[in-house]
């Protein structure tokens, strides 16, 4: 059972969650302003180490929307110049990303106290949460049961599916995310899955992350053996953590080699041990979870094929031919 225990702030590193490859140094930067007074704040959210996250809503964010529903983060520490310029930055990398399956970012607002970065509201919250309250081993009363529902082979599928067109894209555009897990991804009405992270989640889910040192706290669980002996952080090292995502989604929404302490771990991927496939999951998924999980980068399925794999799998409506590892 994961504990929900926040951090300490003072002892967490800034995460702008996306970074861009010195590779490719082409993208034109354009950060779309929003008037203070055109946002409204409705309810928190949640609190991270950076600030606060908001419902809200913004008048005329287009010209013939009289009100949306937004995201809003908040910026906490204002006064340090290290600060604004990490938030000028996730604001510029945000500022370029247009996928159907990464959170849709509206703007910044820098005319109040606080610096605010707008998002589209995602109504069901994080994937990992959603994938808990629909497990079959989930503790819901029969009140509960029609608000979460269970979910099929298939919607699993589906879910996979669009994580992996955001991160075909996030690699076309020569980003690299870092901290890919279900706890990163938001979940939208009829099943629609965006990539996306407020910056929360190393609070909210604390026993995900490792501290190594004063400051830094790392997604073990996630990383592969490169990433966590020498911090290399690649491509090919998102690959490993989308197998370790299919792998939660599959398990609905456990915890990777949640039997084992975060030393363990580390012991466990660095000797090349992998996860064992999760209970009812298809055969042709758990391959593509060992395509993820090799050893040597550059051996990994690339994330393209990976996607092309989910989709022919979710086109194929009759679940049925779909062998069950034992």
């Amino acid at each position: 059972m994961r504990e929900r225990i926040p951090l300490n702030p003072s002892q967490m590193i800034m995460n702008p969650n996306y970074t861009k490859d010195s590779n490719n140094k082409e993208y034109v930067i354009v950060t779309h302003h929003i008037a203070r007074e055109k946002i409204s704040f409705v309810q928190t959210l949640g609190e991270g180490a950076f600030g606060r996250v908001f419902l809200g809503t913004v008048d005329y964010l287009t010209p013939d929307e009289p009100t949306t529903l937004v995201a809003v983060k908040t910026l906490k520490d204002t006064e340090t110049e290290d600060a604004k310029a990490d938030f000028e930055r996730e604001a510029e990398l945000l500022a370029n990303l247009q996928h159907t399956n990464i959170i849709k970012f509206y703007g910044v607002s820098t005319d109040g106290e606080a610096l605010m970065m707008i998002f589209e509201y995602m109504e069901h919250g994080d994937l990992n949460n959603f994938l808990r309250d629909r497990s079959p081993n989930a503790n819901n009363s029969k009140e509960d049961r029609p608000k979460y529902p269970e979910l099929t082979i298939q919607d699993l599928i589906y879910i996979s599916s669009q994580i992996a067109a955001g991160m075909d894209y996030l690699a076309s555009q020569h980003f690299i995310h870092r901290d890919l897990a279900t706890r990163n991804c938001l979940v939208g009405d009829h099943l629609i899955v965006k990539i996306g992270d407020f910056g929360m989640s190393r609070d909210i889910y604390s026993t995900d992350y490792y501290r190594v040192g004063r400051h830094n706290m790392l997604p073990i669980r996630w990383m592969p053996p490169e990433s966590i002996l020498y911090r290399k952080f690649t491509t090919e090292s998102d690959i490993w953590s989308f197998g370790v995502v299919l792998w939660e989604i599959f398990s609905f929404g456990k915890q990777p080699w949640y039997e084992l302490s975060n030393h363990e771990v580390i012991q466990q991927v660095t000797a090349q041990k992998v996860l064992p496939s999760p209970p009812n999951c298809p055969e042709e998924i758990y391959q593509i979870m060992l395509s993820c999980w090799k050893n040597k980068p550059h051996e990994r399925i690339l994330m393209k094929n990976i996607y092309m794999q989910l989709q022919l799998l979710t086109s194929t409506r009759d679940s049925e031919y779909l062998e069950v590892v034992d």
